[in-house]
């Protein structure tokens, strides 16, 4: 985010969900886009067919919400002393609870949650995929959400989840990162070998697969049907591959199996 040290204002969160919603529909619904919400029923968070809904929460209402949300702006801009990580998990709980916008109040709670930690790592930010990981484990977000809202104001176990799914968003950056180291050097040490198109191929969709992605490794036969070759050229193609150093093998005859020759990237067995 080039802009994340500038304030958080009124008109950028209007810009953010005009953005959202170009054409100013919602699906086929029109609704109001670039202003916060100004209709006169409650906005309500519901799920269930219809006739059988089932209330979540009930937001403050539409008359209510520019004050609610200079208060959050203040709090947003203001040197607060809290931990980021802390101040990403009260900033969506606060914008989600106040639902400022008639559509898009997720999606632009999530982006709130991205700038806190922007502004707190920099351009490293956009590795940590926070908001996919809450879109991933959305069950156990909307409930957490739903508890912090009806609970008192001891919003604890919210801020212990958010923290822990940060957790998780980091370790699984860092996995892709040295993912993408590994498949890197691994080409560099082995741009001198020349492959067929099939093997290639072949050596791509086990790196693809990462760390022990491609289940059971390589076989004769898996190599047939994604190369599109015989059983023959299969075979042959895979011992080349193993001669040129770009595969390991483990097993013997019909339990012959190959593994790209990558420290820790095959069974535990063949880490040696």
């Amino acid at each position: 985010m080039r802009q994340r040290e500038a304030p958080l204002t009124h008109d950028r969160l209007y810009a953010w969900q005009a953005a959202l919603f170009p054409t100013g529909y919602s699906g086929m619904v029109k609704i109001l886009v670039g202003a916060y919400r100004e209709h006169a029923e409650p906005m309500q968070i519901v799920s269930g067919s219809v006739g059988r809904e089932k209330v979540h929460y009930e937001a403050p209402s539409s008359a209510d919400v520019p004050t609610e949300m200079q208060k959050f702006l203040d709090w947003f801009n203001a040197a607060t002393g809290h931990d980021n990580l802390v101040k990403a998990a009260l900033a969506h709980l606060w914008f989600e609870t106040i639902h400022p916008f008639e559509d898009g109040n997720g999606r632009i709670g999530r982006v709130l949650i991205d700038l806190v930690l922007a502004r707190d790592s920099g351009e490293v930010s956009r590795l940590i995929r926070t908001s996919q990981r809450l879109l991933d484990k959305r069950r156990d977000y909307y409930a957490q959400l739903e508890r912090a809202q009806h609970g008192e104001l001891d919003v604890t176990e919210w801020v212990l989840w958010f923290v822990e799914q940060v957790r998780v968003s980091c370790e699984e950056a860092s996995s892709v990162v040295d993912t993408t180291l590994a498949k890197a050097i691994f080409w560099m040490n082995h741009q001198d070998k020349v492959l067929t198109p099939r093997q290639r191929k072949v050596v791509n969709l086990l790196l693809d697969a990462g760390p022990n992605g491609f289940e059971g490794g390589m076989s004769t036969r898996k190599y047939e049907s994604v190369g599109g070759t015989s059983r023959a050229t299969a075979s042959r193609e895979l011992i080349e591959l193993e001669d040129m150093g770009l595969l390991s093998k483990i097993g013997a005859g019909r339990s012959t199996r190959y593994y790209l020759n990558i420290p820790g990237w095959g069974p535990a067995d063949t880490a040696a």
